[in-house]
């Protein structure tokens, strides 16, 4: 595998919900182009519609929004790495989306920059592409991938590392980081639960916690596949 110097990488995982929680919120309209790109899934699986909401909703860009994005900087050391994660999180996406790319706009913009996550090509880059689309935030240069060619875009993915070439294979954080004997990042709450967690619990403080945790095992898991040592609890900072 090729190497790139981890400190010029950001890591990074996004936490979303549903724009409106319970499918009765949403609009006539918004309601019929949701069934109508859920079609086939839906009848494929035999879901209502209310079902797909709750189970798609936050999933898919066009109907989903982002609460936060953890983000996860390595040191240049490579006897004694450090890392130190953050969150951007708050009700307001535009905001959480501005500031995020601020980041990336002052500190990640050269063509050495990387960004990472697990299925983030797939998921995670495209999203938060799409949701600045949508609110008419301008793309940094790590998202701004129209027209280039696969061997320009500036992405990493664990996901796509643990594949191998394997185009079928998919493999979860969760699983990963057992596997590989890493700690799990998992705590008290699931992905399935964020939505609820945010609207019923209204603790997006306890989200932003577990996006964190997402960052760390991340992290690990893209030094483990490269064959460099893992950063020590100690020298974790969750800020």
């Amino acid at each position: 595998m090729a190497r790139t110097d981890p400190s010029k990488i950001l890591f990074l995982d996004i936490e979303t919900v549903p724009q409106t929680y319970a499918w009765t919120d949403m609009d006539a309209r918004t309601q019929a182009l949701f069934s109508d790109k859920t079609r086939h899934e839906r009848e494929r699986d035999g879901k209502t519609d209310a079902e797909m909401h709750r189970d798609k909703g936050g999933i898919l860009s066009e109907f989903g929004r982002i609460i936060c994005i953890g983000v996860g900087f390595l040191t240049a050391s490579k006897t004694d790495r450090k890392l130190r994660v953050k969150t951007i999180h708050g009700d307001d996406e535009r905001a959480v989306l501005t500031e995020f790319v601020t980041l990336l706009n002052e500190r990640f913009h050269t063509a050495d920059h990387k960004l990472c996550g697990h299925n983030g090509k797939e998921f995670d880059f495209p999203y938060i592409a799409r949701r600045c689309v949508i609110h008419g935030i301008p793309l940094p240069l790590q998202l701004d991938i129209a027209g280039k060619k696969p061997w320009e875009v500036q992405h990493e993915d664990t996901l796509e590392l643990w594949k191998f070439g394997d185009r079928k294979h998919y493999t979860s954080l969760e699983l990963l980081t057992h596997v590989l004997g890493i700690p799990s990042p998992k705590g008290d709450i699931k992905g399935s639960d964020v939505a609820r967690v945010y609207y019923e619990d209204k603790n997006l403080d306890r989200i932003a916690e577990y996006c964190k945790k997402d960052v760390v095992a991340t992290v690990q898991v893209y030094l483990r596949l490269h064959g460099l040592p893992l950063v020590a609890p100690d020298n974790i900072t969750l800020v």
